[in-house]
């Protein structure tokens, strides 16, 4: 009840302290927000010399387009073409590719967790801060080592999320071969980088109300950081595990493209062959992981913050 109290003071005074400001210095960084915004928009559609004539289909394409688009109103049932007898019904392997894709988007978040939180921990600031108290006189060789880490862990971080989880693929996939295990590589690397510093700033912005409050208790530095700071932000962090995984959900489907049995490789097969009912069956199939994810994500967050 302290901490809660604490925290509501903290958020009032900051609330007061916002609403004493003129309306014009709160609308200022928005407004230069928007300026960099529409700069950077009218610089890149110059440099790119765009055409929006571009965009009208030549007369040979407009009938594939839609005919594309018009399958979406009447997706397959079964298959447009004929096949096997001893052939899965489509429903059943639309319902097989969606659950490999769910498997792969599993296993690459638990993954990329384990890679990433090592990660997280040193690159955040509180962290270090916990284990070096800064009331007394630490060694030269022990500072020296703490900025070391932070540096080191900062800079993987953007390593790891710099290059795309398809760019991953074509290398991994070229330099290891068409495995299970070096496609969960290539989705779990950039998701641990995305997912480090998404847990690093959620650490380095957690409320202190908390801290203050375990403190009070007698504990050290480092309970105060793994019983104060780090429950602070398990809601959160959950909410941005789930989404990461929608887009593992999403990332996974692709992986079909490269060969494996995901919902990807079954749309590409049916767009080459002209099947676009199944491509739609397929497409909605996606859409309906992404659905079941959200609404799952909401129950998650609404039991957890209740």
């Amino acid at each position: 009840m302290a901490t809660d109290r604490g925290c509501s003071r903290a958020g009032s005074r900051d609330g007061d302290a916002l609403a004493s400001q003129p309306l014009s210095a709160r609308a200022r960084p928005w407004s230069s927000l928007l300026s960099v915004i529409v700069l950077a928009g009218v610089w890149g559609w110059w440099f790119l010399d765009l055409d929006l004539s571009a965009l009208i289909p030549a007369q040979a394409n407009r009938l594939v387009i839609f005919r594309f688009f018009s399958a979406a109103l009447h997706p397959a049932l079964t298959y447009e073409s004929s096949v096997p007898p001893e052939t899965a019904p489509l429903w059943l392997k639309a319902a097989q590719a969606a659950g490999m894709t769910v498997v792969f988007a599993a296993a690459c978040m638990s993954l990329a967790f384990l890679l990433a939180l090592p990660l997280a921990i040193a690159a955040s600031a509180v962290w270090w801060s916990s284990v070096l108290d800064p009331g007394r006189k630490q060694h030269a060789l022990l500072l020296a080592l703490a900025g070391s880490g932070y540096a080191v862990a900062r800079a993987t971080i953007g390593l790891l999320r710099s290059i795309h989880e398809l760019l991953w693929a074509v290398l991994l996939l070229a330099a290891l071969g068409l495995t299970p295990l070096s496609a969960l590589f290539a989705l779990a690397i950039p998701y641990a980088g995305m997912l480090a510093k998404g847990i690093s700033e959620l650490l380095d912005e957690a409320p202190r109300g908390p801290t203050a409050a375990v403190r009070s208790t007698g504990a050290t530095r480092l309970q105060q950081f793994c019983f104060g700071i780090v429950p602070t932000v398990f809601t959160d962090l959950t909410a941005y595990f789930l989404y990461l995984f929608e887009c593992a959900l999403r990332s996974s489907a692709v992986l079909g493209f490269f060969g494996f049995p995901t919902l990807g490789y079954f749309i590409s097969a049916s767009f080459e062959n002209l099947h676009y009912r199944e491509v739609w069956t397929y497409l909605y199939t996606i859409f309906l992981l992404a659905a079941i994810t959200d609404v799952c994500s909401g129950a998650i967050r609404k039991r957890m913050t209740a």
